[in-house]
């Protein structure tokens, strides 16, 4: 605000709560120097929601003290916080390779959110909606989209999920459909190799590459 939106506001103010009206010259100046002190980098209004003299509002029908320019300091800088929280970085126009104007352009996008002059942007949420017919007949179609010498190269890598589709080839049951009633994995997670400590205690961390029997049996009678 510059000094005559916050002697505006200082008016506005004392229409709505007399206790803030000030009648000696001195005193009149003091406090104008003091709001315009506190709110010379908050905003009188921006076009994305925040009006001071709704701050204002707000306090006197809420409390019962007098507003101070600290009141209306601290709610814009929670509003601003809000919506740079609520703000996620678009990809800039800038050249990637010229990285003084690609960061340029994103202080400048984070400035105009801070400063209300431009809505925050929202990342698009991911839905979960079922694909359309026509892709899951293309899905089917095509098969995995892993390609086969692909698979066979990760298999090295990923032991229980290799055995896992080797089974399901085999025309065997999906053993990790259900709960292992030996390890206590849970669905749709690899067994692990139980062992008994000295005390007694049942422990286990490695996973197994292949589930244990007793899960097969549990899977194919599922």
């Amino acid at each position: 605000m510059d000094r005559r939106e916050s002697a505006a506001l200082l008016a506005y103010i004392g229409r709505l709560d007399p206790r803030t009206i000030r009648t000696d010259p001195a005193e009149v100046r003091e406090q104008l120097d003091r709001w315009h002190e506190l709110l010379a980098e908050v905003p009188a209004a921006t076009p994305q929601g925040w009006d001071a003299r709704v701050v204002a509002r707000e306090h006197v029908l809420t409390s019962p003290y007098p507003i101070m320019p600290v009141d209306i300091a601290r709610a814009w800088r929670a509003h601003r916080r809000d919506r740079l929280q609520r703000h996620t970085d678009p990809t800039p126009g800038a050249d990637p390779d010229d990285p003084v104007a690609w960061n340029a352009e994103l202080a400048g996008t984070r400035r105009a959110v801070a400063s209300g002059r431009t809505a925050p942007v929202h990342l698009r949420q991911i839905t979960g909606a079922r694909p359309r017919p026509e892709l899951e007949a293309r899905l089917r179609e095509v098969g995995s989209c892993i390609p086969a010498p692909a698979r066979a190269a990760l298999a090295p890598y990923r032991p229980a999920r290799a055995a896992r589709e080797a089974a399901i080839a085999r025309g065997l049951p999906d053993a990790l459909t259900v709960r292992c009633e030996w390890c206590h994995a849970p669905v749709g997670e690899p067994c692990r190799r139980r062992r008994i400590a000295p005390d007694g205690a049942a422990r286990g961390s490695t996973p197994r590459a292949t589930p244990h029997p007793g899960r097969v049996d549990l899977a194919a009678a599922h």
